[in-house]
């Protein structure tokens, strides 16, 4: 840049391409960065030139007041709101180069449908209307596909397309819970919901689950003590547990929730991701739910990408009404082009294949992972080995350190999630959350616990 003084024109896209042999996308990204960092200045039709030099720094203002007038409206307020994002940080943001990522919450970029996106955005960007305002309540024809999906008497005006399913469970919880309320959710359970509902002024309540899912004598019990309205649950699956609803349980939790005039959110989140030795699985909570109780929420992201946000929230009765308004005051509609891109994905023979492949490869990964925990660090107790989804829940011998061994993995080079953030009271045990799906395959996660033995020969003696 030193050759060109300020307010010196560049030369054009085209003749930076030839002069460098580079493609137009590479010399696009590189002015992008250059304007970021204040060296360019880019004006449309003209050109990019040279930015001036920057003036002196300005002087920082006092923000100290804001401690001030937030911990009064906090004062106020029947639950706090302080929002903690350390619960799924950790499964979002990118660990340090050359560490192993255990605590991933999303495919490894191998196992993502890259190619089948790609033509299936193309093909919806050329769709007559594409680029449109779409109908607030989503794409009919998607609609159409997710309420298929649900069983039942689910039909396509039960439906609303939502952007993923972090928003679709933040509708939900603010439709159907005034601040202040209780929720009921499992335990452990998804630490991004647990946020949602402080967020939203909710107080969490917890439910113990097993082996066999959330345990209806407790939940009936939980139901009675606090007069909550609302239980938030993962029936298929479960995140962390792995565990799935057991069939003898199901017509018992709608059963006890319809008892009590209140609300199932189902988190039907990893559907897809269902591993090739799951065999038939049962169908939502909402296909055997008559009577409006379930309100159903289900995401395309997590067998795709984390950049796919596109879901479905199900409901049936008047609440629907309540969650379409929410929803339309918070982000008025999902981008058309998404939708179509969607439906171009499910509709296209590249779906069916790219869910084949995935309940193979996740399968392998996971029999990998369980296989060189059980040999090397056996220590670790491992109660369920799920047939869906991407993680495995462990928990630690008695009197370990859980934050010790989370900070020992990470000097060993291997990330991992630690249980704490998945319970909304006191944990019974020290637990940490493996992810198999974000590796590259069978040698990284055999070197990810490896690194894991070190960990813990440090931590447990």
């Amino acid at each position: 840049m030193k050759r060109y003084s300020p307010g010196e024109k560049l030369p054009s896209s085209r003749a930076l391409v030839d002069r460098y042999r580079v493609s137009p996308v590479t010399v696009s990204r590189a002015l992008a960065q250059l304007a970021a960092e204040g060296l360019v200045v880019t004006r449309p039709g003209a050109g990019a030139f040279r930015a001036e030099p920057r003036t002196a720094a300005q002087p920082t203002g006092d923000t100290s007041w804001q401690q001030l007038t937030l911990s009064a409206d906090a004062a106020a307020e029947p639950v706090p709101r302080a929002v903690d994002a350390s619960g799924v940080l950790a499964s979002l943001a990118a660990p340090p180069a050359g560490v192993i990522e255990f605590n991933g919450g999303y495919l490894h970029a191998s196992l993502q449908p890259e190619r089948a996106l790609a033509s299936a955005l193309a093909r919806a960007g050329r769709r007559p209307g594409a680029w449109a305002r779409p109908p607030l309540d989503g794409v009919p024809e998607l609609r159409e596909w997710f309420a298929r999906g649900c069983g039942g008497a689910i039909t396509a005006s039960d439906v609303l397309i939502a952007a993923g399913g972090q928003s679709a469970l933040t509708t939900a919880l603010r439709a159907l819970a005034p601040p202040g309320a209780p929720v009921l959710v499992e335990s452990p359970t998804y630490p991004g919901m647990l946020m949602i509902a402080r967020a939203a002024g909710l107080r969490p309540v917890p439910v113990p689950v097993d082996t066999d899912g959330v345990r209806p004598e407790l939940l009936a019990a939980a139901f009675e003590a606090t007069g909550a309205r609302v239980f938030v649950c993962q029936p298929l699956f479960q995140n962390p547990t792995g565990a799935v609803l057991a069939a003898h349980r199901r017509a018992e939790v709608l059963r006890i929730a319809r008892a009590a005039g209140a609300f199932i959110v189902e988190d039907d989140f990893v559907r897809r991701l269902a591993h090739a030795d799951a065999g038939p699985l049962p169908a939502p909570l909402t296909a055997d739910d008559p009577d409006g109780v379930v309100v159903h929420v289900c995401s395309l992201t997590k067998a795709t990408s984390p950049s796919f946000r596109v879901c479905a929230l199900v409901a049936r009765g008047p609440v629907l009404e309540r969650l379409r308004a929410i929803q339309i005051v918070d982000t008025f509609f999902v981008p058309r082009p998404l939708q179509e891109a969607a439906l171009e994905l499910v509709g296209s023979p590249a779906w069916s294949r790219h869910l084949r492949s995935v309940a193979a490869q996740l399968k392998d990964r996971r029999d990998a992972m369980t296989t060189a925990l059980l040999r090397d660090v056996p220590e670790l107790d491992l109660p369920h080995v799920p047939t869906g989804g991407y993680h495995l829940w462990l928990r630690l011998p008695d009197g370990a350190q859980e934050a010790a061994l989370v900070s020992a993995a990470l000097r060993a080079g291997v990330a991992i999630t630690p249980g704490r953030p998945y319970f909304c009271a006191e944990p019974p045990a020290g637990h940490v959350r493996l992810s198999f799906a974000g590796l590259a395959g069978d040698a990284e996660i055999t070197e990810g616990v490896r690194r894991l033995r070190r960990a813990c020969d440090e931590v447990l003696g």
